[in-house]
């Protein structure tokens, strides 16, 4: 499946052409996967890079880099990617620095330049003359030393911390605690001779293969004699399968009453509800029916 990317071109020549550009600017080319580099004289960088951005039409500079080999003599590598859009090609340009020699920079060519090379400052500690305003970017202030270079202790030299006593932020040597600086490579799965946190409750051997088997579970009790066994389906299907006796089976063959009965002991209970109920009427006068009013005649007029 082809990638959404844009395909850089390949272009037969190119780094002939470039190399009879530069011309005794050039120190080294390497053409690796279809990636050209060209190590240029420190010195002569500037015009190094005036001549790919006019006459190899290399108009944009996309990333300086910084790299580290500390066995060197000047130990630091800045790379500069340039990109020709009029020619859709990409190309690595290389000098060598090391810690007390300043690189030009090409902050005049390309002014994005400026911020690229404070992040090569901070993180390498390449110095670039001609930067106005060559600042750590990315770490904080007062920060020591320069993260990216290999010798850079991974714990830095200083830690931070807010200071509860002090109520804000303070800066401290790193401390660290013995625990952090002593690490077992040895894995407990591949015959550690130690005991693991834990395991002491085992009772076993440093480096069993399995803990201890569980005893061996009780025999279940015995049933009693003409029980079923447990694998029976039990059922009842006639009265005399319950096995509560003979009383139980002479009363569960009576015919049941029916529904709408209510047994004796019901009806003697609603019975002495409704009497209670209509001697509270007659007491109260409730549900008495009210005797009708007559209306008086009326009087003719005239007469008294």
């Amino acid at each position: 499946m082809a990638h959404s990317a844009p395909k850089i071109a390949t272009i037969d020549g190119i780094a002939n052409e470039v190399s009879d550009i530069l011309g005794s600017m050039l120190l080294d080319t390497v053409d690796a996967a279809d990636e050209l580099s060209f190590t240029v004289d420190r010195d002569r960088l500037l015009e190094a890079m005036t001549v790919l951005r006019d006459r190899a039409q290399y108009q944009q500079l996309m990333e300086i880099a910084g790299v580290d080999y500390p066995d060197r003599a000047e130990r630091f590598e800045v790379v500069y990617h340039l990109l020709s859009l009029t020619r859709n090609h990409r190309i690595r340009v290389k000098v060598s620095a090391d810690e007390d020699t300043p690189v030009p920079s090409v902050t005049s060519l390309w002014p994005v330049a400026g911020w690229l090379e404070r992040e090569v400052f901070d993180m390498f500690g390449v110095i670039f003359s001609g930067n106005n305003d060559l600042r750590r970017i990315l770490t904080d202030y007062g920060f020591r030393g320069h993260p990216f270079r290999k010798d850079f202790p991974l714990t830095g030299h200083v830690e931070m911390r807010y200071s509860e006593e002090e109520k804000r932020v303070v800066y401290e040597p790193v401390k660290l605690a013995q625990d952090f600086r002593s690490f077992d490579f040895m894995s407990p799965w591949e015959g550690a001779q130690y005991v693991l946190p834990g395991d002491e409750k085992v009772g076993q051997a440093p480096g069993a293969p399995t803990p201890a088997s569980a005893p061996a579970a009780a025999p279940p009790p015995a049933m009693p004699q003409g029980a079923p066994a447990a694998g029976d389906k039990k059922t009842t299907d006639k009265p005399s399968d319950t096995g509560a006796g003979a009383p139980a089976d002479k009363v569960a063959h009576q015919p049941s009453p029916p529904q709408s009965a209510m047994p004796e002991g019901v009806e003697k209970v609603v019975a002495a509800k409704k009497n209670r109920t209509k001697a509270t009427d007659n007491a109260t006068g409730e549900g008495v029916a009210k005797p009708k009013r007559v209306r008086k005649p009326k009087t003719p007029e005239g007469e008294a």
